[in-house]
């Protein structure tokens, strides 16, 4: 299986405060075919204006990762964290059997940022947290791991067996990514157009690919991307 969605084929939603796109059902959108991706369950592209933000709510038995790309947010958590999130930060909350947060763009510009959930291994883990720091050059060109069940020094720790990485791949260079024969693999371009397997996918494309062993990934123009690997 591998199947791509375009950019516009996205559900978008413009709160005022928050202009979201949402590529799993979430919130008031509900499609039945369009559920989750093997564990991966939500991939929200969501911009939050300044001066606004997500009110203290509730979430359990998730992992829950976020990605921010532009602008700064505050997190705050009932585990007694007091964050700030910037670009090149990878946070990662275990809701397990339950907290509350709340995340605040405090600045006076908009915050862009990726919020991810994945379905966890094991039911009714205390929650914890997670946040670590990275710079770009080390995905220049190659494909870099951010977030895993079995993390190398650095990498944030995930407690369901995920992989997420990131890369940004210049004109005419290329990868290849291997994997188990049953897992389920997210391919997201942020900008720029890559060639994954001979296919073609533009910036906010979508890639949705089961039961392929091996991408071969190339910059047709440029291409910085994220690839998530799920059960």
């Amino acid at each position: 299986m591998f199947e791509i969605i375009n950019a516009d084929n996205r559900h978008f939603n413009d709160f005022g405060w928050l202009q979201t796109y949402w590529l799993f059902s979430f919130g008031n959108y509900y499609d039945p075919a369009n559920l989750s991706h093997g564990a991966l369950r939500v991939f929200n592209d969501d911009i939050v204006q300044p001066r606004q933000g997500f009110p203290k709510h509730p979430h359990e038995e998730m992992e829950i990762i976020s990605i921010v790309l532009s602008g700064t947010m505050r997190h705050e958590d009932t585990m007694g964290n007091v964050t700030v999130i910037k670009p090149g930060d990878v946070q990662r909350m275990t809701a397990g059997t339950g907290l509350f947060h709340a995340e605040w763009n405090e600045s006076d510009q908009p915050v862009h940022f990726f919020q991810i959930w994945v379905q966890p291994d094991t039911p009714r883990l205390p929650p914890s947290y997670d946040q670590k720091t990275f710079t770009p050059e080390i995905w220049r060109n190659r494909l870099a791991l951010l977030a895993s069940n079995n993390p190398e020094p650095g990498v944030v720790a995930l407690n369901t067996e995920a992989s997420l990485y990131r890369a940004l791949l210049t004109e005419d260079k290329s990868l290849t990514y291997t994997t188990g024969k049953n897992r389920h693999l997210f391919l997201y371009v942020i900008e720029g157009k890559a060639l994954v397997n001979g296919r073609m996918l533009s910036a906010r494309d979508q890639a949705r690919i089961h039961a392929e062993e091996q991408l071969t990934i190339s910059g047709a123009n440029s291409a910085d991307l994220i690839l998530i690997d799920v059960p």
